[in-house]
This record gives structure tokens, sequence and C-alpha cells, in this order.
């Protein structure tokens, strides 16, 4: 126990901080000296103890300004991205976007082609906004980001030295956005300068511009907004005196005007040459040499010694086609190939497929130039025989069949709800995109095996190529609201799928019934050169109209253009050479017109304008417009719809757009739509709609997303009914018609007339009267009766009273809620035993009515006679129902005219008639008087007027006035 005591207090002392006393004065001299000295040697060895401070890191960079189209921009280097073998920043405002390369680190080529590499990212940091997919984070390059690469790589590729083949890869960040400046072109000027910099070898530099035009007036470097006025956006790409690639979108330029833009492009893209030369001078590594993979001129020899001849053979007979040719040319190859194994010649060997391509290049381009001769036996301005079909699969939207030699293009139209396009996230220009043109390239259009992935960067061109090209035509989304998908699906390929892509989709938009202005076509034109290689200038040249792909390939120029007769809508420019004289461009631009016009001639002999747009059996779309209040309920319930129907619902902006496969869900799709959310209400219209709850005199009928109407009972057929519940249940649907409205706003709807009318008998015409409505009838048509006129009932044996079965409603229920609330204030009151009589059911004029007439009442000692009374009109048949008992009249049973009419008729009460009549019901605000003969009236409370009545109580009273319906309204006599 002692030991472990005294190993803590071991332990607690070492721990125990170390404390410096001053020492005790001494009283010998230079004690005073000796304590100091003690505490600087404390001090100097703490500062030895403490990290030294860090030193001021100083980047230097360098900053070249120029300005375009008075706009300043900038490029910077020395700053960012140090490590990459070039690094540029470009800047114009607030827009900065970061561009580096990279090449492999080997000596060695990989490949026997240039193996360049081009990404270019967008992420949504650069305008403050963070993605909105699961993991918030970007994903797979999207389209934009795909053909932004393509438009760095296609000016840039053909500048790199003939046999590098060394792997080099650019990659271009968007660091901000303002959303004013499209990034795509400044992209491309900073690959250009970050190469320059670069130890790569490189032919460069290049300049980069847009040229929009507004108002006839050419604008430089346009803003986004400013393109969306623009009728041009046309990208540009040149070195100092040839051009290397042009981009262009219009809306049906003239290729004078075209010319005139791609002059003035040029003029302006140099200036951002110079700028790169300067950086590059201050600020680039020296040029690396990279080992070139390029043939001698021994072994050359010796190829073309062998294959010269054969090669030539096959390209003068015409006979032969695509794949006939081609396996022609593999012998020939195969044939070289075993002379030189036999010669053990691995030089030559590892170089035969490059110097075959060279000896077929050479002798294609000579026969060209020389004997204007082409692979087909073609001239040089001829296009190949062309095939046209339009409506190929009637069930689609639209469908079109186009070939052009033995290029196939099938092109299907999809027509969807304005909620089927297509969701952009770009950082600038438009959030959606409702048209869409999506191409296919499938490997058996050549006869090849190969793996399908994803997004393929040559698909993504060529189909956006063929989408600019017919958007120009497109009717504005005001007055074709709908989303359009456009396949087109490569079936063989022999030359320029992207222009037959155009073709075809023109047609297909026809035949789909879309609204387009005129066919757009699209033809690619060639050329075949003689350069000088100590200049670099063009000797002879030859321009080719509708290239095929060997023609392609072994040429110098892919120029596709597009357009209609009024002008181009669409150009793309790829080349091989380092490139081409703007002249020549220009000059390709004429027979590439009269190529489309003849192409356009064939196409409008097929389909020249566009069908009805449900035009047989294909799939149907409608459009219904709402209030934007009444599209709440609909947001809510569309999935169910879509569910229920199988139709595609979209709601947009006040819009409802229903695309179905067959008319009848498109029929199903719109009543569920129209009754959830409801249409204006017309007169005559039929409507589908629920019953909501029966009331004695009918039923409350909710239609038209949530309306209430009513139907009165006799409005459910044709025939008296007796009980509403008879015919109606709660929840029952029922297709009514509005008949009217009355003057309160209620909404009068009918069953029976979306019935047929029931057949008549011919009776013998007699004077005819009036015909009588639901209500009263007319004011001079009522007849009165006496004071003490009782109705005309039948007695049954147990003593209960039934009331005669024809009358008119008591009074107008405005709603059901009113009538509710009046039968809740009626409750707690007493009521007489008395039947509830039916409403009267409507009639036509032409039907034939019988009317009770009420009857002053009997005196005693009176006999009682009955007699039929029957109503019929002049020309018309008339049914003879079953009358009530009338009693005759006698002088004994008849009252003073003043006081009580004799032989009284509601439908003859005057103004002033004064009757005996009982009361029915009473009302919160009066009472439902019961006349003699069953109709009823209404006498209205005065203000503090009111009085104890009883129901059955006999009033004698007086016609006051009438209300809008006809019903009289009475006063009480004292």
């Amino acid at each position: 126990m002692s030991m472990a005591v005294a190993a803590s207090l071991r332990s607690l002392a070492r721990r125990r901080p170390r404390l410096r006393l001053p020492a005790a004065p001494l009283a010998v001299p230079g004690a005073r000296a000796a304590f100091l000295s003690g505490a600087a040697e404390e001090a100097a060895a703490d500062a030895a103890a403490a990290p030294p401070a860090p030193g001021r890191k100083v980047l230097e960079s360098f900053r070249e300004e120029f300005e375009i189209g008075g706009r300043s921009i900038a490029f910077e280097t020395g700053k960012m991205a140090r490590f990459a073998n070039g690094s540029v920043v470009i800047s114009m405002e607030d827009t900065n976007v970061l561009a580096t390369v990279a090449a492999a680190k080997s000596s060695e080529p990989v490949r026997d082609f240039l193996p360049l590499t081009v990404d270019y990212q967008e992420k949504q940091y650069a305008q403050g906004v963070i993605p909105t997919t699961y993991m918030r984070r970007e994903g797979a390059p999207k389209e934009r980001e795909l053909l932004c690469g393509r438009i760095i790589d296609r000016p840039i590729r053909p500048l790199f030295p003939p046999g590098f083949y060394h792997e080099i890869q650019i990659m271009v960040n968007v660091l901000s956005s303002d959303g004013k400046q499209d990034p795509d072109v400044m992209a491309a000027n900073a690959s250009s300068a970050a190469l320059m910099l670069s130890d790569i070898p490189w032919n460069g530099p290049i300049g980069v511009i847009r040229v929009g035009r507004i108002d006839g007036n050419f604008v430089l470097n346009p803003t986004v907004h400013e393109l969306g006025l623009s009728d041009l956006n046309l990208i540009y790409a040149c070195s100092r005196d040839k051009t290397l690639m042009i981009d262009v979108q219009a809306r049906e330029i003239t290729e004078r005007d075209l010319q005139a833009g791609m002059k003035l492009a040029h003029s302006e893209a140099i200036k951002c040459i110079d700028p790169q030369i300067r950086l590059a001078k201050r600020a680039g590594k020296e040029k690396k040499e990279y080992k070139i993979s390029l043939i001698s001129d021994t072994s050359y020899e010796k190829i073309r010694n062998l294959s010269e001849a054969p090669i030539e053979e096959v390209f003068t007979d015409s006979s032969y086609g695509k794949f006939e040719r081609g396996e022609a040319l593999e012998k020939i190859t195969q044939s070289v190939k075993a002379k030189l194994e036999e010669e053990n010649d691995e030089d030559s060997l590892k170089f035969l497929s490059k110097a075959v391509d060279t000896v077929r290049k050479q002798v294609i381009r000579k026969r060209i130039i020389e004997e204007g001769l082409r692979l087909d036996g073609r001239q040089l301005d001829e296009v190949r025989p062309l095939y046209c079909e339009s409506n190929t699969y009637p069930i689609l939207h639209g469908s079109a069949l186009f070939s052009r030699g033995d290029t196939q293009v099938l092109c299907t139209v999809t027509l969807g709800a304005p909620g089927d396009a297509q969701r952009l996230d770009s950082i600038v220009g438009p959030p959606t995109k409702r048209f869409m043109l999506h191409y296919s390239f499938p490997p058996f259009s050549i006869n090849e095996v190969a793996k399908r992935g994803g997004l393929n960067r040559r698909e993504v061109g060529h189909g956006t190529l063929a989408e600019k090209a017919l958007l120009a035509v497109l009717p504005p989304e005001s007055d074709f609201p709908y989303t359009v998908r456009v396949n087109s699906e490569v079936m063989a390929s022999d030359g320029s799928t992207s222009m037959a892509s155009v073709c075809g989709g023109s047609m297909a938009l026809m035949d789909a019934g879309i609204p387009v202005r005129e066919h757009v076509a699209g033809v690619s034109v060639g050329l075949v050169s003689l350069v000088d290689p100590t200049t670099g200038d063009f000797s002879n040249y030859r321009i080719l109209t509708d290239i095929l792909g060997l023609e392609d390939h072994l040429g110098d120029m892919d120029f596709k253009i597009a357009g209609t007769r009024k002008g181009i809508t669409a150009i793309q420019l790829d080349i091989k050479p380092a490139g081409i004289p703007l002249d020549i461009i220009c000059e390709s631009l004429e027979p590439a017109r009269k190529a489309r016009n003849q192409i356009l001639d064939r196409m409008d002999q097929e389909i020249s304008t566009a069908r009805a747009i449900n035009d047989g059996s294909g799939p149907r779309l409608a459009t219904l417009s709402f209030s934007s209040d009444s599209l709440r309920k609909l947001l809510f319930h569309r999935k169910t719809i879509e569910k229920e129907t199988g139709a595609r619902v979209s709601v947009s902006d006040g819009t409802v757009t229903i695309v179905a496969k067959t008319q009848p869900i498109m029929d199903k799709a719109i009543e569920k739509v129209e009754f959830l959310v409801g249409r204006e209400i017309e007169v005559g219209r039929t409507y589908k709609g629920i019953v909501s709850s029966i009331k004695e005199y009918g039923a409350f009928v909710e239609f038209n997303g949530g309306h209430q109407g009513l139907l009165h009972i006799s409005e459910l057929s044709h025939e008296p009914v007796s009980k509403v519940s008879d015919i109606l249940t709660v929840g029952q649907v029922l297709s009514l018609m509005c008949i009217g409205q009355d003057v309160r706003g209620n909404i009068k709807l009918s069953l029976k007339a979306t019935l047929p009318q029931p057949r008549k008998k011919d009776v013998k015409s007699k004077d005819p009267l009036p015909s009588q409505e639901v209500g009263w009838a007319a004011v001079e048509n009522m007849p009165s009766v006496g004071a003490d006129a009782e109705p005309s009932s039948s007695k049954h044996e147990d003593g209960t009273t039934e009331a005669p079965a024809f009358s008119t409603p008591s009074v107008i229920i405005r709603s059901e809620a009113d009538c509710d609330a009046q039968d809740v204030a009626n409750g707690p009151k007493k009521r007489a035993k008395v039947a509830k009589s039916s409403p009267r059911p409507y009639k036509a004029p032409s039907n034939c009515q019988e009317v009770r007439t009420a009857t002053a009442k009997k005196a005693p000692g009176t006999t009682k006679k009955t007699k039929k009374v029957k109503i019929e009109e002049s020309g018309s048949g008339g049914l003879e129902t079953s009358g009530s008992d009338v009693p005759e009249q006698t002088a004994s049973n008849t009252l003073d005219l003043k006081q009580s009419p004799v032989n009284f008729q509601s439908g003859s009460m005057k103004l002033g008639d004064v009757v005996t009549a009982k009361v029915y019901q009473i009302r919160a605000f009066g009472l439902v008087l019961e006349l003699s003969d069953g109709a009823r009236g209404m006498h209205k409370f005065e203000e503090n007027g009111q009085k104890e009545f009883e129901v059955g109580q006999e009033l004698l009273v007086k016609c006051q006035s009438f209300n809008a319906k006809g019903i009289p309204v009475f006063s009480l006599l004292d």
C-alpha cells in the first residue's frame, strides 16, 4: 500500500507545473545582472520553439485583353490550373470559362489516328443553383455539353500535324455565368489559347465568333436575349486566311445574305488570334518533339506500285455498289499484304492500311479533277435517284420514308401535350424544348456488328442539325402548342444521312397534320482539291453535289446545307485539311441550292400540304381552355383520369391537352375533365351529371365541375311521373340537357329532352287552348272559382284524401341548400295529413293535355254528375286521360262574382279575383296556399304583420299580383 502511495506522489510531482521563482537578493555585486541574463535565455528558448510564419505566395499571371463588337474579352493564364500543360481563363463581362489541355506521357503513339477528346461541362454552381437530381450533383454529359464539345473539336482537329497520334484531352469548365453570353464560343477560343500555351505541336491559333442578325443588321457576339430576336445564329471559326468550321441556324436566310455574314465573321474572328500569340510569347512553353508516325517514301512507293492499278480498275467501274466496291478494295489490300509478308517487309506492313488509303485518295482525286468523273458515274452536280413515301404506317401520328441513292431513312412523328416538352438544365437558354429530333444510326445500316450504348456524339450532332433545319418552318407555339418528337431511323447509309433525315422529317411532319409552312430539304456538298505543298494554296478543286460515303471519307469537305426554296435554315461544315478558303465555301452554296430545289420538287409530288391532324386511325389530341382557378381540381385528379382512361393529360397555363390513342378514349377523358373542371354552360348542350339529392318536386344534380342544377319532376319523362324516387336514385349518373336559366340564376335541366319523343295518336282537332308550362299559366287564361269551392279530390275508404294528380309547383326553390333551410324552419309546425301533389309535367304545345276544373262547393241535396273534359289542339292528335269528376253547376251553389267567381279555373285567374284558399304550408316569410282545384299560390307576410295560422285553415284571399313564374300572390281579406 505504501508503495502505491509513493508512486502516486511521484506522479503528481511530475505533473506539477514548474514555477520559476525569483532569486533572493544578494548583497554581492552583480547579482541583478545574473538574474536578467536568465530571463533572456528563457525568452530565446520559447522563440525557438514557435513555428515560422508562412510566407506570401505570389501567383504570376498574364493577361491579354481585346475587344470585339463593343464587348471586352480577356485571356488570363498562370492563376488557375498551373499543373496543366496549358490552361487559360477567358472572361466576358461576368462569364468566365476555364480551358485546360494535357497530353499523354508516352512517347509512342498508341493509335493510327488522333485520339483527341474534348470534355465540356456546365456545372450548376456557375449560375448559383443546386442540381435538382437525387444525388444533388451533375451526372452524365447532357446533349448541350456534347454539342459544345463538338463546336470545340471540329475547328481544332484539322490543325494537328499529320502523323501526330498522341492522346490529347481538352477539358472546359464554366466557372461563372451571368446568363447573358453563351459560353460555347468563349470555350472554343480558350481551348485554342490553351493549346498555344502548351508544348503540344499545333498549327494554331484560331478565332471563333458568333454573328446574329436583327432587323437586317448583323450583331457580333449577340447575347442570349438578342439571339431570341435574331433570324441568324452563325458560329464561324477560322485561321488567319482560311475557314475551319461553320455552324448555322437561320430562318430562311438567302445565300447572298449568308455570304455577307460569313465575310463579316471572318474579319472579326481573326481579332482573337493576335492576343493568343502575344500570350503564348509571354507565358507559353517551348514545343516538345513528339514522335510522328509517318511512312517512309520507299515503303509508300512500294505499296503504291502494288495497289494503284487494281484500285483504278475498281473506281472506274460504276456498276459497283457500296459493299461490292468495299469488298473489291479489301481484296486488293489483302493481296498487297500477302506480297509484303513474303518479303518480310515489317515497316511497310506497319503502315499498310494508311498507305493504301492514301493511294485510294490520290486515285479518286485525279479521276475527279482531271476527268470530272465520280465513283458511280454521275456528273459533279447530279443528285442520286430519289424515293419519297408518306403515311408509311397510318397508325402513327406521322411517318415517311425517304431514300436518296442507297441512303434510306425512316422518320416518324409523335405529338404530345405541352407537358411532354424536354426539360433543359442548361445555364443559358430556355428551360424547355417542345420540338425534338432524335437521330439513330444502328450498326445494321452499314452491315456491321456493334454495341448500342448511351448518347453518341455523332448521333446527337446529326440529330441537332436536322432539328435546327426543321425548326424554322414550325408554326409558333401560340398556334400549335403541342410537343413534337421526330425519330429518324437510318435504315441504310451511303452518305449524308443527316440531310436525308431533314427530308424525311419534313414529310413526316406534314403527314402528322402539323401546319408547317413548306417543305425543308437538305443536301451535302463535297470538295476534292489539289494543294501546293510549299505554299498551301489550292491549285485546283472540284465541288461535288450529293456526295457518297466514300467521297466524304476521301474528300476534303462535308458541307451540309438545308433549307426551303426561300433560303437556308441550317448549315454544318466539317473539313479535313487545315482550312479552306472562304471563296470556295461561298461558291458551294449555289450548287447546293439547285440540288435542294430538285429534291423539294420530288417531295411536293408526294405530299405538299399538311393532312388533317386526326385523319385516319391515328391517335387523337384535344386542347381545352379553362381559367386558372378552374384547373386546381384537375391538378389533384390528373393521374386518376390518366389511370382510368389510358389517355395522357397535361395542364399548362389555363390549357388542358389530352392525348389518346383512339377516339373513344379521347371522349371518355374529355368527359371526365369537363365533369371535374366544368365548361361554360350552354343552353341546349348535354352534360353528364350525378344526382346529389331528391326532393318531392324533382332532384338536384351536380354537373359540369360542381355546378348545381334542378331537374324538375316535369322534366323526367314525356309521361306523367307521380314520384321522383321511382325513377331516380342518389348517385345515379344521367345525361341531361340544359334548357335554360330562371331569373334568379337557377340552372334548369331536362332528362326528357334527351329522350326520343313518344308516338302520338290521331284525334280530331278542336279549339286549341294555350299550352301549359311548368309553373303557372298566363294571367289572362286563369279562371276563378267561388269562395267556398273545394278541391276536386277522391276519398278513399280509409278516409284519406288524395289530391289531384296534376298541379303546379307551389314555390320556386333557388337551390338545394335553400330548400333544406326552409324544411328545417318548418319542422316544428303541425301539418295536416294532406297527400302531396306532384308538379305538373311539361308538355310540348302539340301534346293534348287534360285539365281538371275546380267547382264551387256543393249545396246540400244536389246531385253529382261527372263528365270527361278533353283539350285538343287543331291539327294534332289528342289523348283522352282519366279526368276528375266535375260537379255540374247549379244556381244554388253560385256565389257573388265579386267575391268568388263561378266555374273557377286556375288557368284563368285575373288580378282582383277573390277566392277561398286553404293554408297548405307555413313558411318563414309567408304562406303556401292551396286553391280549390289543387293549384298553389303564395301570401307574403308584411313587416310585423305575421299572425297565427294553422295548416288547413280556410282564408278569403284576393289575387294581388303574379311573380316572374306566373304564380299568383294573394292578399288576405279580413
